[in-house]
C-alpha cells in the first residue's frame, strides 16, 4: 500500500527536485543581489584586507599614547613629545567623543607651547581643535590664522577654518577656503569637507559629486575619514526621504569603523522615522555600551532621542525621565567651569520640543545667545522656532528668510517657514513652501517632522 501510494508521485519528483535546488539558489542569489543594490558599488569601502593593527582604532590611539606617555616621562622638557601626546589625545576624544579627551588634549597642547613657545604648529592646532569642540569658533580662527602665517597650506588650519565658518553661517568665507584646500591638497577629508560646504549651500548634486570623488580617492587605514565621509553623504539622502540609501551608508560607515558612534547615532534617529522604536532604541543603547559610561558629546542627544521614541509611543511619564536627563546633562555641559562644549542650541531645541510654558521665555533667551556665536541655518531655525513660540511671529519670519537664504535644501527649515507663514495667515505663501518642501523631499510626513533636528557631524 505505501508503495502503490508513492509511486504516481516519483515522476512528479523527478520534475520537482531542479527546482527544489534553484529555488533556495535564486533566493540566496536575490538576497545578494537586495544586498549589493543597498547602496551602488562605488559608495562601498573598496579595500577588502584591512592594514594590520588598524581594525580597531581606539585600541590603536590608546597605544600610540601610551608611547608618547612614555617618551615624555623619559623627556619631560620635550615640546615636541607633549603636542604629539596631545594629538593622539585629541585623535581619541574625536574617535569616541569623551569630552575627557578633549580636556586632556587641551592641557597638554597648553604644556607643550610652555616648553616650545616657537615652532609649534602642531600644539596650537590641537588647541584650536578643542577650542572648536568647545563651540569657540572666533578662537579657532585665530588659532588657525596664526599656523597659516608659517605654513600656507597647512591642512589643519584649512579644515578649522571651513568648519569654523560653515558653523559661523559664513558659507561664502568657508567656500574659499574649501577650494583653497582641495587645490592644494585633494584629500578624501578635504574634499568632504568642499561637500559639505556645497551641501549648506543648496548644492546637493554638485556634493554627492564631491562626495563620490572623495570616496575615490580614500586610502586604507584611513578608517575614520572613510566613515566619517559615507556618513555625511547619507544625510544628503535622509533630508532628500531616501531612507534606504542614508541606512545602507551608515551601515557601511559602520563596516568600516566598528562601534562609529556617529553612524549609529543617524541609525537611531533614521529608524526612528521609520517607526521602528526598538530597534532606535537598540542603536542608542549602543553608544552608551560602547562608551563604557564615560561623558561623551553625544550623551544628549541619545537621552533626547529616547525622550522623543517614548513621546512617539504615547508614554509620557517615560518621554519626560529622558527630557529630564538630558536637560540636566546639557544644562552642567553649558555652566561647566572646566570647559563647555557649546550644546546651548541642542537645550534650546529640547526645551522647545518638550513644550512647557515656563521653557520658552528661556529658550529664547538662550538661542539669542547663541546665534551671536553661530549663525549657520540650523541655528537660525531654532531662533525662528524660539521666536515663534513667543508670540514674536513677524521677528520669526525675518529670521527664517534669513536661513533660507544661506541656500540650505533642507525640508524642516521649509516646513518652519510654511508654519510661521501660517501664523501671519499667508496662505498662499505657507502653500508655496509646502510645495518645496515635496520637492525636496517627497516623503517629509508627520513623522519626520516631529523628530527632525539631529545634525552634528563631528567637527
Amino acid at each position: 500500500m505505501i508503495k502503490t501510494f508513492y509511486k504516481p508521485k516519483i515522476k512528479w519528483l523527478k520534475l520537482l527536485i531542479p527546482l527544489l535546488i534553484t529555488l533556495p539558489l535564486s533566493g540566496i542569489l536575490l538576497t545578494k543581489t537586495l544586498f549589493k543594490q543597498d547602496i551602488p558599488s562605488s559608495y562601498r569601502y573598496q579595500f577588502t584586507e584591512k592594514i594590520p593593527g588598524t581594525t580597531d582604532t581606539t585600541k590603536l590611539i590608546i597605544n600610540e599614547i601610551t608611547f608618547y606617555k612614555e617618551r615624555n616621562r623619559l623627556q619631560p622638557d620635550s615640546g615636541l613629545n607633549h603636542a604629539a601626546l596631545a594629538k593622539a589625545y585629541l585623535k581619541l576624544a574625536r574617535a569616541t567623543g569623551q569630552n575627557s579627551w578633549y580636556l586632556l588634549a587641551e592641557t597638554t597642547a597648553q604644556r607643550s607651547l610652555q616648553l616650545l613657545p616657537f615652532d609649534n604648529n602642531g600644539a596650537i592646532i590641537v588647541l584650536a581643535r578643542t577650542a572648536q569642540a568647545q563651540h569657540n569658533f572666533t578662537e579657532a580662527l585665530r588659532l588657525s590664522e596664526q599656523v597659516l602665517k608659517s605654513q600656507p597650506s597647512n591642512e589643519d588650519a584649512l579644515s578649522i577654518i571651513v568648519t569654523s565658518n560653515l558653523a559661523m553661517g559664513k558659507l561664502d568665507t568657508a567656500r574659499k577656503a574649501a577650494d583653497l584646500l582641495v587645490q592644494h591638497i585633494p584629500s578624501q577629508a578635504s574634499l568632504t569637507l568642499q561637500a559639505l560646504v556645497q551641501t549648506a549651500q543648496g548644492q546637493h548634486y554638485i556634493a554627492i559629486d564631491t562626495f563620490k570623488s572623495a570616496i575615490a580617492v580614500e586610502e586604507a587605514g584611513e578608517n575614520g575619514t572613510s566613515a566619517w565621509t559615507r556618513v555625511a553623504l547619507g544625510r544628503i539622502y535622509y533630508k532628500q526621504g531616501k531612507l534606504d540609501l542614508a541606512s545602507g551608508l551608515y551601515r557601511e560607515a559602520l563596516r568600516i569603523l566598528t562601534k562609529y558612534p556617529l553612524a549609529i547615532l543617524h541609525l537611531a534617529e533614521l529608524e526612528t522615522r521609520r517607526g521602528n522604536y526598538g530597534a532606535a532604541e537598540n542603536y542608542y543603547n549602543q553608544i552608551r555600551v560602547y562608551s563604557s559610561g564615560a561623558s561623551t558629546t553625544f550623551d544628549h542627544a541619545v537621552l533626547h532621542g529616547k525622550a522623543k521614541i517614548k513621546q512617539l509611543q504615547g508614554d509620557e511619564k517615560s518621554a519626560n525621565v529622558f527630557f529630564t536627563k538630558a536637560e540636566t546633562l546639557l544644562r552642567q555641559e553649558n555652566s561647566s567651569i572646566n570647559g563647555s562644549f557649546g550644546h546651548r542650541r541642542e537645550l534650546v531645541r529640547l526645551l522647545l520640543e518638550r513644550g512647557k510654558s515656563k521653557d520658552v521665555t528661556e529658550a529664547l533667551s538662550l538661542i539669542q545667545t547663541e546665534v551671536k556665536i553661530r549663525r549657520d541655518a540650523q541655528t537660525l531655525d531654532t531662533l525662528a522656532w524660539a521666536l515663534l513660540r513667543n508670540g514674536k511671529n513677524q521677528e520669526a519670519q525675518k529670521i527664517i528668510q534669513e536661513a533660507l537664504q544661506l541656500g540650505t535644501r533642507d525640508a524642516a527649515i521649509l516646513y518652519r517657514a510654511a508654519t510661521i507663514e501660517k501664523a501671519l495667515l499667508n496662505n498662499a505663501q505657507a502653500m508655496e513652501y509646502e510645495q518645496r518642501i515635496k520637492v525636496i523631499d517627497p516623503s517629509f510626513d508627520t513623522q519626520a517632522k516631529r523628530i527632525s533636528g539631529i545634525d552634528y557631524l563631528g567637527f
